[in-house]
């Protein structure tokens, strides 16, 4: 689960329109109607540069009016201990009540007059600080995340306050099953390791972290080789280079004793998890598998296998004849509300996954379903599953990078875990280099007779044993 609070500013307004002919707008949308292979062509080059301190430039300029520039650093609740589990999502709470140079109101105020966006986001493995505001404006924008990310004040009242901010935050989060869910996976399937951390962290640990404890986390992880200063929209990477110069040159690349912080080795247990409460009025279930890594060559063939999958939710309508054979057949029987093939990816492992939500009387088939679709990807997916696969997925990547903030989100992720910004193209072309027997493989690989990781949140005294989830990992061949 990532946590995303947005904290201060407010949205670029659009402009108006005024005094263009119907004839013009109308030629206009046509030029934009461009085949999927255009598009790919003309999509816009990802620079790239490094300072002397080893922070990482990264831009893509589009030529809106509009730009989004932010930091990312490698640090998130995998980098935490038991001790200090949370602090990443405390710091970004902390991050906007003001800094050495400007007070939370004036900072607060500098936002707001430029129009912007400013916010911030925890993840497991990655901590990002952005801002979305006029292109014109970016220097001020980079000034303000410089401020931020290195002159924070920290003071003692105002963590105290953000202590109770933090703690509520962490009530709201509990009534969210479906997250609950899902931390929950993580917890039991690597257990005993930082993976299984949540990312708000627990209210103890809310209740006693200190002022020292967030300014020893700091010291630790931002330092400039951990960190990219990403930027999409109206910018130019010369700019951006130069910006960068004035206001990061000075972060540091030392670490105390070379005590370079790297990732702990994970372990994933096949395990299950369960917290019944037979007051709540659905079942959240998820059942998952040790997935790939972000580098690894089998990431391509699994998110293919979960775009075959596909999704459904009750509220946004479809029938029997939904593409997806899971969601058919359980659209057909009325088994669940909603499920989603999923697959969390980090530095070294991963997460892929089902979850579904379901009444307490369906949780035995619609399991039965799961696993089913599952077994089909490792023995008999056909052609004209993958097809429709691929196409899905396509769209998907494309559909998620429509904006400015998601195009600097993928550029800032992309330099962190790969050093480099992949294209679409090129996703492209490992997305069509998939067959069916290598889906097939890949599937069996991570699947096929695989011990799985189960949690189960609700009225869920009818989740199977696990035994009897470890025996469906599997099909007798005659």
């Amino acid at each position: 689960m990532a946590a995303s609070v947005c904290r201060v500013g407010s949205s670029v307004g659009r402009a108006l329109v005024k005094n263009r002919s119907p004839i013009l707008l109308s030629l206009r949308r046509g030029q934009a109607s461009v085949s999927y292979a255009q598009s790919l062509a003309a999509a816009p080059e990802t620079r790239l540069s490094a300072l002397d301190n080893g922070l990482r430039v990264a831009s893509e300029e589009t030529g809106h009016a509009t730009c989004t520039v932010g930091l990312w650093v490698n640090a998130g609740s995998r980098y935490e201990s038991e001790k200090n589990n949370g602090a990443s999502f405390f710091l970004e709470h902390m991050a906007f009540k003001g800094t050495k140079k400007h007070p939370q109101t004036a900072l607060e105020e500098q936002v707001e007059s430029m129009g912007a966006h400013l916010s911030a986001y925890t993840s497991r493995e990655h901590t990002a600080y952005y801002m979305k505001t006029l292109a014109k404006d970016l220097p001020k924008a980079v000034a303000l995340l410089s401020e931020v990310v290195q002159s924070s004040l920290l003071n003692e009242a105002e963590i105290e306050q953000q202590r109770g901010v933090v703690l509520r935050e962490l009530q709201e989060v509990e009534g969210n099953l479906q997250d609950v869910c899902l931390d929950l996976l993580h917890a039991t399937a690597f257990q005993g390791t930082a993976l299984g951390h949540s990312v708000l962290g627990p209210s103890s640990n809310a209740r006693t972290l200190t002022r020292q404890d967030l300014v020893a986390y700091i010291n630790c992880h931002y330092k400039a080789p951990r960190m990219v200063l990403a930027a999409a929209g109206g910018v130019s990477h010369e700019e951006l280079v130069g910006l960068a110069q004035t206001h990061f040159s000075g972060l540091s690349f030392e670490y105390e004793g070379d005590a370079v912080p790297l990732l702990p080795p994970c372990r994933f247990t096949g395990s299950e998890i369960r917290m019944r409460d037979d007051d709540l009025p659905l079942a959240h279930i998820a059942i998952a598998v040790q997935g790939a890594s972000v580098s690894s060559p089998d990431l391509v063939p699994l998110m293919l296998a979960n775009s075959i999958i596909g999704s459904f939710d009750v509220t946004c309508g479809g029938g029997k004849n939904l593409s997806s054979r899971l969601a058919s057949l359980a659209v057909e029987a009325n088994l669940c509300h909603s499920f989603q093939a999923f697959h969390s990816s980090y530095s070294d492992t991963g997460l892929l996954g089902i979850h579904f939500v379901c009444d307490k009387n369906n949780i035995e088939d619609m399991m039965h379903l799961a696993q089913n679709a599952w077994m089909n990807l490792c023995t008999s997916v056909t052609e004209s599953d993958v097809t429709r696969g691929k196409n899905t997925l396509k769209a998907g990547l494309i559909g998620q990078l429509n904006g400015t903030t998601p195009i600097c989100d993928d550029i800032g992720r992309h330099i962190l875990n790969y050093g480099r910004r992949i294209p679409l193209s090129e996703w492209d072309a490992q997305i069509e280099a998939v067959t069916p027997k290598m889906l097939r493989d890949v599937c069996s690989k991570y699947i096929y007779d695989k011990c799985p990781a189960v949690a189960g949140v609700g009225p869920i005294e009818q989740l199977p044993d696990y035994n009897r989830m470890r025996s469906a990992m599997y099909w007798l061949r005659f």
